[in-house]
């Protein structure tokens, strides 16, 4: 039983490798002997790589750089949403479906080494044809994949350079055009490592996103974040969902049962939606075809993490989280609306993930892009997300004119908690209005 009283069901994780074959294993291997190498011809005297030292190459068959990208990836620093197999997905899923032309560029030194890789879409929107990140929309944070001694190798001042050559290869080979570069939801950095992206031009993204360091004990984690008073009111509530059966933490692990699970939160989440007056991202047939994947797929089972509160046998909670380089990352949580929640189940479910992260050594516990105040309660940084935005053509100077004065607008209501209240609440007027 958990410090709340909360049964476990749940079983012990086995990391493994995504790929096994003899040709990642060759690939690692040359990898690693190349930047054995690296290290040892460049240890002390040699001077920071520039842009012209830079070989790139790009790949407009994602298939074909699965070997190299992900071999590399495992070397390097990036965010749980560059996974490959999390793009790739994106990719068969949603990608295919809007017309989304997905490719990857490979910056390595004159050794071969693989410096940095770039996951980018070229997608219509409105009036304008966009360079993008792979996957924008389903990622909470975009960005490169960096070679763990990128910053120590590249010299600080030429990645504009290095970047204006990035663009001319992608409009000389990747077969497409693009009027705006939108490169959006940017951390400041990746790893330890500055972001590179960051020495462009950008705005700060509307909402931030917020993480709490994590220690090795959940009861001194507890105590320390929340106040006596709290911790009375939230025992009152978990005895409250007691009342209804018994209430169990799930670790779901079985496929089918994964696959279930996932279909209870679209149906949670569309209720919530809908009661704010929200977009339902879950009416998607393709989005919900994705997150069904990343779920149960084999290749992307140790990424990402699928749990319930399940109360009397009913499932009152889900949450949907990725694992990655010692941090927990929270992107999908939901809650029944039935009698169960007017007692918290979704902030019961919450203390279990939280135990849970401790439990298996994670660092830190990551809640993503968004500014609930429930995040912030919890957490000791929040992070600064960066846009950047444009043009390319006249027409994408139109567009960008415009998204960024909707934007900007966008921010500032976001960020004065007096104007968002207003917002949400007119927001959701508007939606129990037309759904009558």
């Amino acid at each position: 039983m958990s410090h709340f009283g909360i049964a476990h069901l749940s079983m012990t994780l086995t990391l493994t490798p995504h790929h096994s074959n003899a040709e990642a294993a060759d690939y690692t291997a040359s990898l690693n002997e190349a930047s054995s190498g690296w290290t040892a011809s460049t240890h002390g005297a040699s001077a920071p790589l520039r842009a012209e030292d830079i070989d790139l190459r790009l790949y407009t068959d994602l298939d074909k750089a699965r070997v190299p990208l992900d071999a590399f990836a495992r070397e390097s620093d990036r965010t749980a949403f560059q996974n490959f197999e999390w793009l790739s997905a994106w990719e068969r899923h949603i990608g295919r479906t809007h017309g989304v032309a997905p490719f990857a560029i490979v910056g390595s030194d004159r050794d071969g080494t693989p410096l940095l890789m770039l996951a980018f879409g070229i997608e219509t929107r409105g009036l304008a044809r966009r360079l993008t990140w792979l996957g924008t929309d389903q990622c909470d944070y975009n960005g490169p994949t960096l070679h763990k001694r990128f910053t120590e190798r590249f010299a600080a001042d030429g990645f504009a350079a290095l970047w204006a050559r990035i663009v001319t290869l992608i409009e000389t080979e990747s077969g497409h055009t693009f009027d705006i570069v939108d490169l959006a939801k940017m951390p400041e950095t990746i790893g330890e490592q500055p972001n590179p992206f960051l020495a462009m031009p950008t705005a700060p993204n509307p909402s931030g996103a917020y993480i709490t360091s994590l220690g090795s004990d959940w009861d001194a984690f507890y105590t320390e974040k929340r106040s006596s008073q709290t911790r009375k009111k939230e025992r009152r509530q978990l005895k409250h969902l007691a009342e209804f059966g018994a209430v169990q933490f799930v670790d779901v692990q079985d496929t089918d049962e994964r696959r279930h699970t996932l279909e209870l939160l679209f149906q949670q989440k569309s209720r919530a939606l809908a009661r704010m007056g929200a977009e339902d991202i879950f009416a998607s047939p393709e989005r919900r075809a994705f997150y069904l994947d990343i779920a149960t797929n084999d290749a992307t089972r140790d990424l990402v993490h699928v749990s319930r509160l399940d109360i009397g046998g009913v499932c009152a909670a889900v949450s949907v989280g990725l694992r990655a380089d010692g941090r927990y990352y929270l992107i999908l949580s939901s809650y029944d609306d039935g009698e169960t929640s007017k007692h918290g189940p979704g902030r019961a479910l919450l203390h279990e993930l939280l135990r849970y992260a401790i439990a298996n050594q994670f660092r830190c516990f990551d809640f993503t892009i968004g500014d609930e105040p429930y995040k912030m309660d919890w957490s000791d940084t929040r992070l600064v997300l960066h846009d950047h935005l444009s043009a390319t053509t006249l027409r994408g100077l139109i567009v960008v004119k415009a998204l960024t004065a909707f934007r900007a607008l966008k921010r500032t209501i976001k960020q004065n908690p007096t104007m968002w209240l207003a917002f949400s609440k007119a927001r959701a007027a508007a939606g129990n209005l037309f759904s009558r």
